[in-house]
């Protein structure tokens, strides 16, 4: 148990270039605190004690301002960064070496007792304030962007944006680190708008252009004899 514990500080301390110390993040990571009252948690769920176990959830929700219910299966070495606003629910599986940022939903669409949240791979990287809904597939090493709400499986190793999710780049043997770059990210419809905007530019000066040639030729053309 006590390596397990080890391996989960460890995870931070490669993880993010914040963290000073082993006492910083034991005491100031509450990511780290969701994940072990997860554990307890998640025992005590499949001991059908679940009252017990969302009594434990629910405690969890109030210190670290993550919600994840009892019944989740979460792999080895989740790092949950920040953490605020996160919540998972019920059927949801998560590998191994996931990464999940602040204000992460990964949600169900039903209300029928059956598998209705996400799968995760892993090494899944899930950008702030994404949401990831149904019975759906994240592949491993795929990457959710900020701020995108994904209905569809996701093949592995692929990069999703925008609402609805859309896949933008697909991961190559290059690029396997666990890094992610969110101010990287393409966005088409970004990049859209841009080419609008310029296009908007050009014909206005083109328009300019016309209008300077005119007073031109109205001030070289003699004015009519009354």
């Amino acid at each position: 148990m006590f390596e397990r514990l080890k391996e989960d500080i460890q995870t931070i301390r490669e993880r993010d270039p914040a963290a000073k110390n082993y006492v910083e993040i034991l005491l100031c990571y509450p990511g780290l605190h969701a994940v072990w009252f997860h554990r307890v948690a998640h025992a005590l769920y499949h001991r059908r004690w679940y009252t017990l176990a969302r009594l434990i959830s629910h405690f969890s929700r109030w210190i670290t301002g993550i919600e994840i219910h009892p019944g989740v299966k979460i792999g080895r070495r989740l790092f949950i960064d920040h953490g605020m606003g996160v919540v998972i629910g019920e059927t949801t599986e998560i590998g191994e070496d996931c990464l999940i940022y602040k204000g992460v939903v990964l949600g169900g669409t039903t209300l029928e007792k059956k598998k209705r949240h996400p799968t995760l791979g892993n090494r899944v990287i899930v950008g702030s304030n994404s949401t990831i809904l149904g019975a759906i597939t994240v592949g491993d090493r795929a990457r959710i962007g900020s701020g995108s709400v994904v209905v569809k499986s996701v093949p592995p190793g692929a990069t999703v944006v925008g609402v609805p999710g859309r896949i933008i780049e697909s991961l190559t043997p290059e690029k396997e680190a666990l890094d992610f770059e969110h101010g990287n990210i393409p966005d088409p419809l970004s990049d859209i708008m841009k080419m609008l905007l310029q296009l908007h530019s050009k014909l206005e000066e083109r328009v300019k252009r016309l209008e300077r040639l005119k007073d031109q030729n109205s001030k070289n053309t003699p004015g009519k004899e009354q």
